[in-house]
């Protein structure tokens, strides 16, 4: 039997062939067109609890992200936090940019470029906390870039898609799409991503599953149907549910 290496005609679709083109030829914003504005309030809810949970959340004096997209996630903090937070986003898109740039304020700026190499790095300061939100699996050197975070951090919290898992990998679709209209070039499981962490220097103060497919509204009739057994799973048996349904990312903080 010969192996069909053909891929699915509903994911085929031309990619630049440096995959950081994507996010400054504008083809990113095209396939996602609010950057994902409308997810940062939940994603925001998370952190802040997350925060509140080490103290963390009255101790900060500054907080950066990485990749902030829209600026909305910080958006959301500003109004979370107490007022001596300054809070910085960095994307090195021009379209997120454009769209961040406008809400900047006194205690919130942003900046395009790379902060984690090149002139802009070389300028930025150290923050007390540093985030990666749904960001290091857009990587292609992911491990150098978690290595380099270190300069921008002492602690930082990232937000990781777990693509992997026993459904995924049975229905391969939502891996691929995944891969062609996000932009996902690594795949993780609750237990990758915290060696991969590990292996960069990072050690993990905590970690907690979140499940969008639960919270957000869902754009397929497959993702509702299986909110009730994601949230049996989420309550019983979270690992397993993850492992085997998908649909959940890891919140973690490290330092």
């Amino acid at each position: 039997m010969t192996a069909d290496l053909s891929t699915p005609t509903s994911t085929r679709r031309p990619l630049p062939s440096d995959t950081g083109d994507r996010y400054s030829s504008g083809q990113y914003k095209d396939d996602n067109p609010d950057w994902h504005a409308s997810n940062a309030p939940w994603k925001a809810g998370h952190i802040e609890a997350m925060l509140r949970r080490h103290g963390l959340d009255q101790s900060l004096r500054s907080l950066a992200e990485i990749g902030c997209g829209s600026g909305e996630i910080l958006v959301e903090l500003q109004r979370r936090l107490p007022d001596h937070v300054e809070l910085t986003g960095y994307d090195i898109s021009p379209q997120a940019y454009e769209i961040c740039a406008p809400k900047a304020g006194p205690r919130l700026s942003f900046h395009q470029g790379d902060a984690l190499g090149g002139p802009l790095a070389d300028a930025a300061p150290q923050h007390d906390l540093v985030m990666m939100i749904d960001v290091f699996e857009h990587i292609e050197d992911y491990m150098t870039a978690l290595r380099r975070l270190h300069d921008r951090g002492r602690r930082a919290l990232f937000h990781i898609p777990l693509d992997l898992s026993v459904q995924g990998l049975l229905r391969v679709s939502p891996i691929l799409t995944a891969r062609s209209s996000v932009g996902h070039l690594h795949y993780f499981t609750k237990e990758t991503a915290l060696a991969t962490l590990a292996d960069t220097g990072w050690r993990v103060i905590d970690a907690e599953y979140t499940c969008g497919s639960l919270s957000l509204p869902a754009k397929h009739l497959r993702t509702h149907v299986a909110r009730l057994p994601r949230a049996l799973g989420m309550r019983l048996a979270p690992d397993w549910a993850a492992r085997v349904l998908g649909g959940f990312s890891l919140l973690v903080l490290a330092e």
